[in-house]
């Protein structure tokens, strides 16, 4: 049996990750990145996690279902989740404290948008299973150059 419920509302796209390690998961997602457990399947180590700022992320335990190809670590490769916040340096301090490495260290990054420039800081960082994740908040936008 399922604790919780779903998120209201559901997210247009969430992203369902398969991992190792449910607990070890579990911890870097909420003990390190902030979210909260929207509900749980304790039986099947699953797990649908939302952020205050509105990101939302299944994961569960492999159990050798919808596996396509071998799967090694890391995982996900090709593939960056990225999670907006309003408040990424609290966020860098956590994994600071918690001896977390960064994939890449805070910056501060202005992107191409077409017919406008679009800024945010941001991090990287690996999941447990090497999944990457990116936390960005945004600054908004500016003309080009």
């Amino acid at each position: 049996m399922g604790t919780g419920a779903p998120p209201t509302p559901w997210a247009d796209l969430v992203i369902e990750i398969m991992v190792r390690d449910y607990d070890r998961t579990f911890a870097f997602w909420v003990g390190l990145l902030g979210f909260d457990v929207a509900f749980s399947r304790p039986s099947q180590k699953l797990a649908c996690l939302r952020h205050p700022d509105g990101a939302q992320i299944m994961f569960y335990e492999r159990d050798g279902d919808w596996e396509t190809g071998v799967m090694e670590p890391p995982y996900g490769r090709g593939a960056v989740i990225q999670v907006f916040v309003h408040d990424l340096n609290s966020l860098a301090e956590n994994l600071r404290a918690a001896h977390h490495p960064f994939y890449v260290e805070p910056r501060e990054k202005w992107r191409d948008w077409g017919d406008r420039l679009g800024g945010q800081r941001e991090f990287l960082v690996q999941d447990p299973d090497g999944y990457l994740v990116m936390i960005a908040e945004r600054l908004g936008e500016r003309p080009l150059p």
